[in-house]
């Protein structure tokens, strides 16, 4: 999920439109690319989703997630924007349910193909797994280490296994995308980028002709994507995996692309974004170190990489994104962490 304010410096992008797509109609951005526009019911209001011409029918990049609502805005658009054309195939950028939830009702609808990464999606089959399962107790060590308290373990107890409740039935047989396929979508190129840090291997897609890079997540212009650590891989480092790939997009999409964004607006500035991206999180980084002058918790470091109070909604991407700050400092040999009675303290190294 998305969503956190980075505290990035402030700079101005270029936003070549002036009005945004309303649910269940599309805007061209680009010759035979559309932008969709669905609503989210969470923090962060909405996502956008793309069509691509391809010949008789239409490429769509991620569906939004798995509410009748969303599904009700596909039955108005399938009507009435398809030009009576199907949807050939759904490309996934990656598995978080605003991107993949409705890609299994969509694939089945018109009979297409599932195209995502692997890691993508053998990690949303997994999770779905997860729903109507028990909070493994392995979940409940890790979040009682970051200092969470007990009302704070109960909360995730009660709702663990959610993600499949957004998520509809997965296709069983996908297409896999890998880093540099070739992809044609109407008779033009679209190049696969892989990207890693918020999710495990992020499928961006650029077409050269047009100069347009569908970023997904990897660059949002106004906020920064989650990066954390969850309790299945604890020692994890996804902050350096996230800032080599925002170094990697800076080599592989020229500076005047066009980004269209699964979150905001698209917008010229793709090397500008990831140069305040990058900085935001070293800038964190440095913030974090200052602070454990003497241990601390995962808990009492929010403020060191947040610009806003975290609320107890927030809580579980505060601490995996804080925590994969903290692993980043012990990876670079920064930190140290040590034991309490089960709570993990982070320091500096002498």
């Amino acid at each position: 999920m998305d969503g956190f304010e980075g505290k990035t410096p402030r700079t101005r992008y270029d936003y070549p439109f002036e009005t945004t797509p309303e649910p269940g109609v599309t805007l061209e951005v680009a010759p035979g690319v559309r932008w969709v526009r669905m609503p989210l019911p969470f923090a962060l209001k909405w996502i956008n989703l793309w069509l691509i011409e391809d010949g008789d029918g239409w490429t769509l990049v991620d569906t939004g997630v798995s509410t009748s609502e969303t599904k009700a805005h596909w039955r108005t658009l399938f009507a009435t924007e398809l030009e009576g054309r199907r949807i050939t195939r759904v490309i996934v950028t990656h598995m978080h349910p605003d991107h993949v939830g409705l890609a299994g009702w969509i694939c089945r609808k018109f009979g297409c193909d599932l195209w995502m990464s692997r890691l993508e999606y053998v990690t949303c089959r997994m999770l779905v797994a997860d729903t109507g399962r028990e909070a493994p107790e392995a979940g409940v060590r890790f979040y009682r280490a970051a200092g969470w308290g007990q009302d704070d373990i109960d909360r995730y107890v009660e709702r663990f296994g959610g993600f499949g409740k957004a998520v509809s039935q997965l296709p069983d047989a996908y297409r896999r995308l890998s880093d540099g396929d070739e992809v044609t979508i109407g008779g033009r190129v679209w190049r696969v980028i892989m990207g890693c840090g918020h999710s495990p291997e992020h499928a961006c897609l650029w077409c050269e002709e047009l100069n347009v890079f569908i970023s997904g997540d990897q660059i949002l212009p106004r906020i920064s994507s989650n990066v954390s650590v969850f309790p299945t891989e604890p020692a994890a480092d996804p902050l350096q995996d996230w800032l080599s790939s925002c170094a990697k997009l800076k080599q592989a999409v020229p500076p005047d692309v066009l980004v269209c964004p699964a979150h905001n607006e698209p917008f010229y500035g793709a090397h500008k974004r990831l140069d305040a991206l990058i900085a935001g999180h070293e800038t964190a980084l440095g913030r974090l170190l200052e602070r454990l002058d003497e241990p601390k918790r995962a808990v009492d470091l929010f403020t060191a990489v947040f610009a806003r109070p975290i609320t107890p909604d927030l809580l579980g991407m505060a601490t995996g994104e804080t925590l994969a700050h903290v692993n980043c400092l012990i990876e670079r040999g920064r930190v140290i962490s040590e034991m309490r009675d089960g709570v993990a303290y982070y320091s500096r190294r002498p």
